[in-house]
């Protein structure tokens, strides 16, 4: 048996249990980005799978069996014996791997898999997957030049037809280097929980902050990391929605699989929003942006000088985006959220409902960020989120993505229950 019991698996579920009884074969090949595995193994482990890797030869000029090992917990397959380890893995029986991901891919190994060559252990566990209705995903690392190959990129698009699923590279300093971990472990997340609830539906989500600024280099802004927006559009692409994401300063990446704008102040993502919302009819709109609620009345156009023993910036209150959308689209379905801190439970409830009122909105999603685990840098958050009536569904602490989770959940149940009511 593949599967072990070792200490290395402490760390399965450790940061959120989205990927519970889910396990991964992680196939890798031999490019110098498989010095990533050991931790792409533990990230994926610490979001709850169960991790099996599978090694090439050339693989294993670049990192050793004993270390995917030691990352997994589990024996790793170098080579095919008796025990059918591909079959093990990839088959048709019960236990078989939820994804075959292949982390990197060269572009050898990906021209053999179009191929239907399997002379390795990873392209014979990639064949088995196939035959046996396994998902597939492909990393793809190697130099540019080899990356827009011809033949490599044909191979690429016979593979994207036949269902196999591609992580892009970053094409950077004449690479196509490995998608960072991140975007992998995202992108896993949503190949292995997709499911269609919300097929149909266009959603419209904003993130991160924004930037008001004082002279050319210096802002006021916040320290909102951008983390609870992009992982509702990762949840809401991957239960089948159609997503426009509007991004403006954060530390998360944005999913390159998700049709993305960049914004920097208000006013820019202002715009952005209404342009898209005029162009674009959207059934949802949500807008955990945390963009700036003042600026500077003027905004200096050289660098103001240093050494000055004082500095007055008088600021203006900026336009509530949120009251703007609903101004020009009375239909949507519109989902605000309020950050608030040192309050109790009982007045972050009665000021999210006033804003609620306030603004015209759906629902409201509050929280304080005062707590630990609820602030803009943390992985985690609560929510409180209050409807119409008052009525509060609390969204305990947990990792963003399960918050995003339940909150899509309480967002598709209001949404219907108001279409119905429309009809």
């Amino acid at each position: 048996m593949l599967s072990t019991s070792h200490i290395s698996k402490d760390i399965i579920g450790s940061k959120s249990t989205i990927l519970k009884n889910k396990k991964i074969a992680l196939c890798i090949t031999g490019s110098v980005a498989a010095i990533q595995c050991p931790i792409l193994a533990r990230e994926l482990m610490r979001n709850g799978a169960e991790v099996f890797a599978v090694m090439t030869p050339s693989a294993l000029n670049i990192i050793s069996a004993d270390l995917m090992q030691w990352a997994t917990g589990n024996r790793v397959v170098t080579k095919l014996s008796g025990l059918l380890e591909h079959v093990e893995l990839a088959g048709t029986h019960i236990g078989h791997v939820d994804l075959v991901l292949i982390a990197p891919c060269t572009a050898n190994t990906i021209s053999k898999i179009a191929c239907g060559i399997d002379d390795t252990t990873v392209t014979t566990v990639v064949s088995t997957a196939f035959g046996a209705g396994i998902p597939i995903a492909i990393v793809p690392a190697m130099h540019e030049s080899m990356y827009n190959h011809p033949i490599v990129k044909e191979n690429i698009e016979k593979l994207k037809k036949l269902g196999v699923i591609f992580i892009s590279p970053r094409l950077e300093e004449g690479k196509a280097k490995i998608a960072t971990i991140e975007s992998i472990v995202a992108r896993t997340i949503n190949i292995l929980t997709k499911r269609n609830d919300y097929e149909g539906i266009r959603v419209l989500v904003t993130a991160g902050g924004t930037r008001e600024y004082i002279d050319p280099i210096r802002f006021i802004g916040n320290a909102s990391s951008g983390r609870t927006g992009v992982e509702i559009a990762l949840e809401a692409e991957a239960r089948g929605a159609d997503v426009t994401l509007i991004y403006g300063v954060g530390t998360v990446e944005a999913p390159e699989h998700i049709k993305t704008i960049r914004v920097e102040t208000g006013e820019e993502m202002l715009q952005a929003i209404l342009n898209e919302i005029t162009k674009n009819k959207y059934d949802i709109i949500i807008h955990p942006a945390a963009v700036s609620d003042y600026g500077p009345i003027n905004t200096e156009k050289f660098k103001i000088p240093t050494g000055k023993t004082e500095l007055s910036v008088p600021l203006k209150p900026l336009p509530k985006i949120i009251n703007e959308i609903r101004k020009v689209d009375q239909k949507v379905f519109l989902v605000g959220f309020k950050a608030e801190t040192g309050l109790s439970e009982e007045e972050l409830i009665r000021r999210a409902y006033n804003k609620l009122r306030e603004s015209d909105l759906d629902l409201i999603a509050a929280n304080d960020v005062s707590k630990e685990g609820r602030g803009f840098k943390s992985l985690t958050n609560e929510l409180y989120v209050v409807d119409r009536e008052m009525k509060v569904h609390h969204i305990p602490l947990s990792h963003k993505r399960e918050v995003a989770a339940k909150l899509m959940d309480i967002i598709l149940d209001y949404f219907k229950r108001r279409k119905e009511s429309d009809w």
